[in-house]
């Protein structure tokens, strides 16, 4: 069995991304790992290209006029997918802000063995936790993704979704996946408080025209974490090895009464209904094939 990793990258260092533990937590899984390393105004190509010798970079630069749904940031993951070797039989999607805790790697080995030749399986389906303001904290609310494909078959009519948060093939088709005993640990919304109102101001243009970003994204030295918190919980776990520098830097604070959310109703009857009559509503861009969701 091959297994490719890849993922794509833009100004790491201005935006307080743990890419390089990023790649490390699954490089263990991969034969070869593609970056596309879009043209950046720090150093992120030098730490790209320092990590291992597994690393090939793809240098890109970002179409930046695609400013509708994040579409700039799938078309730079299909860039990194096209560069995958030929005989691979899986590629690990893995994005710069998402980080794979060692514990998880020989499950998702057994998983990729045991369905390398199962032409039902597209991917393989993934866990989250989203971390928030700290590493302490996990959303809990239901605002956030329970579960996205991060393996795929080396299947070329497989591509990137809307704005890179997952997959689908030939004519629009949802992938068919496999749940793995697995999750991903999102760091998206932990970064140094200054890191994170730059990445705030940029991203949502990618999303979003001008006026829209103006009326929405407020002007700030730092993100402000409290304003815009919802429900979390206490993370009681341990963090990916990898992680344990960066955690032991970080230089802010952020705490949170648990006792406190803003959950509407909304959120409440989606949760009693996962919960009580084991109904999942909202977004799922998959389709189990086999296994407990």
């Amino acid at each position: 069995m091959k297994v490719s990793g890849f993922s794509f990258i833009k100004n790491a260092v201005i935006y307080d991304y743990p890419v390089v533990e990023a790649i490390k937590s699954v490089l263990p899984l991969c034969d070869e790992f593609v970056v596309a390393v879009g043209a950046s105004d720090d150093n992120t190509r030098e730490i790209i290209a320092g990590i291992d010798k597994k690393i090939k970079i793809v240098d890109t630069h970002w179409d930046e006029s695609l400013r509708e749904g994040g579409r700039v940031l799938a078309v730079e993951t299909d860039k990194a997918f096209a560069e995958v070797a030929e005989d691979s039989d899986w590629a690990f999607y893995i994005q710069g802000d998402e980080v794979m805790h060692e514990k998880y790697i020989e499950p998702v080995r057994q998983a990729m063995l045991k369905h390398k030749d199962d032409k039902r399986v597209d991917g393989l389906l993934f866990s989250y936790l989203h971390f928030y303001g700290s590493y302490d904290y996990v959303g809990a609310s239901d605002k956030w993704y329970r579960n996205e494909i991060r393996v795929i078959k080396n299947d070329k009519s497989i591509y990137s979704y809307k704005d890179a948060q997952g997959f689908r093939k030939g004519n629009d088709e949802k992938l068919n996946v496999v749940p793995v005993d697995a999750f991903i640990y999102h760091y998206g919304w932990v970064k140094e408080p200054a890191a994170m109102q730059r990445k705030q101001e940029k991203f949502h243009k990618y999303w979003h025209d001008d006026n829209w970003v103006k009326k929405n994204v407020a002007a700030a030295d730092e993100f402000d974490y409290a304003k815009h918190v919802s429900e979390l919980k206490r993370f009681e776990g341990t963090h990916p090895t990898v992680m344990r520098k960066r955690i032991e830097e970080k230089n802010w604070v952020f705490s949170h009464d648990i006792s406190m959310n803003n959950r509407t109703l909304k959120d409440r009857v989606k949760r009693w209904l996962r919960e009580k009559a084991g109904i999942e509503l909202g977004y799922k861009n998959y389709k189990v094939v086999s296994g407990k969701h």
